[in-house]
């Protein structure tokens, strides 16, 4: 069940949506859930929740939403990133200081919302607030904390250094693991949608997360990755040790003693999208991507940085910009497609190089999202990734890892790891072709200098836009 949101975007670089949509939106997918005749003899016994991560509620003293939710897509914050790295430097806890982040959002709150900021009591993430709708308990569990810069991943406790710096201290919720049991749906709230009123309500975990448990993504060295509007790396590691470095995350996984380390493209499926809106509108995707198969490895030499948002990994750049580099009047719309899937791919590439860079051995990855329903792509991740691409039988993301979280508190099963055994298959494999990836692995050479030949000047584009 899906339901559609509002994207309220102010000016540019301004990403919003109103929590209240977020539950109302939960409610009627509930209600239609619950009337579907499939559901006519299946018991609701608990349920759990997942959601975009980074994205900032802030709440008054009675609990109320004090302004629209500040998304993790958002731009606005440079200024507050850098006010951040010169009193803590480019990382923290492990982490990279970029406009994504929770804690740059509360600091644009405070320096440019003063009266809004005077009235914050606590702030949340979007599934945490959804929740609290939901009990009336207000928590914030540790996968979703760890992407805020204010969580400490060795204790998982919200760092009082960090805190007490920027002067939000008083604003921490309470924290909780993200499989435990947090209370029970509003006796009022479960007769009004038809259920027991002892639906018992687990806490859940940030999208990425219950994505990768959603697709048995869980012990050291299984990687994930994740195409939707951006597009996601995701390897488990315990070792949080490691230092990554280069713009890579690294966060709390809803697994007891996991963590994982990520590596974020933002506009992953959002080029596609944007491509077939502006350019190739006349197009399904099925025909786009019949069209791209149609081209040849390299897309007739021309390629695509997919910045059109700027970009996480590697640059951690707010002001870079997409470009096609190549294009001459020979080129063909397929080559145009092909050179759009390519460089999204290629920017996920670059995750993947550097995590092998500091020792881990991705020879397998689980597809899931929009980018794990073609094979064509399918199978061009395995020759640019070289590694094995896994495709689910049944790829639900991150619903699917939130409900394996309930199911595990339910006690239906002795642990995780049979839940995951009895949910999770896959449909297909695609190796990689050790020809093409050698072919592709030319083009990644030069791909990877477009950043640095384009930064300078789309900057500079920027500016002028902005005036």
């Amino acid at each position: 069940m899906t339901e559609q949101l509002e994207m309220i975007q102010p000016q540019a670089g301004y990403n919003e949506q109103r929590p209240e949509d977020w539950f109302r939106a939960t409610i009627q997918c509930i209600r239609r859930l619950l009337h579907d005749p499939q559901m006519a003899n299946i018991e609701v016994c608990g349920l759990s929740l997942s959601g975009q991560m980074h994205s900032l509620v802030i709440l008054d003293e009675r609990q109320q939403p004090i302004r629209n939710a500040i998304l993790w897509n958002d731009t606005r914050t440079t200024e507050q990133c850098e006010s951040i790295r010169q009193v803590l430097g480019d990382y923290v806890l492990e982490n990279p200081v970029l406009e994504g982040f929770t804690l740059t959002k509360l600091l644009w709150i405070k320096s440019h919302e003063p009266e809004n900021w005077a009235q914050v009591k606590t702030f949340l993430l979007p599934k945490d607030y959804v929740r609290y709708k939901l009990t009336g308990k207000l928590y914030m569990e540790h996968s979703d904390a760890s992407s805020t810069l204010l969580l400490d991943a060795d204790t998982e406790l919200w760092s009082k250094e960090v805190a007490r710096r920027f002067n939000v201290e008083h604003m921490l919720p309470e924290l909780v693991a993200s499989g435990d049991f947090v209370g029970y749906i509003e006796p009022e709230l479960a007769c009004d949608l038809g259920l027991k009123d002892d639906v018992a309500v687990f806490a859940g975990g940030g999208d990425n997360a219950c994505g990768a448990l959603g697709s048995g993504v869980t012990k050291d060295e299984q990687t994930l990755c994740s195409i939707g509007t951006s597009g996601v790396v995701l390897s488990c590691d315990s070792n949080i040790t490691t230092c990554y470095r280069h713009n890579l995350h690294l966060f709390k996984h809803v697994i007891p003693k996991q963590s994982y380390v990520m590596g974020v493209t933002l506009a992953a499926g959002d080029s596609l999208n944007w491509l077939r809106s502006n350019i190739l509108s006349d197009l399904s995707y099925e025909q786009i991507f019949n069209e791209a198969k149609a081209s040849s490895v390299g897309s007739n030499g021309l390629l695509f940085a997919p910045f059109l948002s700027g970009e996480r990994t590697p640059y951690g750049d707010s002001s870079i910009r997409g470009s096609f580099v190549g294009l001459s009047a020979l080129h063909t719309r397929g080559d145009m497609a092909r050179a759009v899937i390519e460089g999204i791919t290629f920017s996920l590439y670059e995750s993947i190089c550097l995590l092998r860079a500091k020792g881990k051995a991705i020879s397998e990855i689980v597809a899931i999202g929009g980018g794990a329903k073609n094979n064509f792509w399918l199978q061009l991740q395995a020759d640019i990734f070289n590694a094995k691409v896994n495709k689910l039988k049944y790829e639900e993301g991150p619903c699917m890892g939130a409900a394996i979280l309930a199911i595990n508190g339910l006690n239906w099963y002795d642990n995780l790891d049979a839940i995951i055994n009895s949910c999770i298959c896959f449909e297909q494999s695609f190796y990689p072709n050790k020809e093409r990836h050698a072919e592709y692995q030319n083009y990644f050479e030069i791909y990877k200098k477009i950043y640095t030949q384009t930064h300078e000047l789309t900057a500079n584009l920027l500016a002028l836009t902005r005036k």
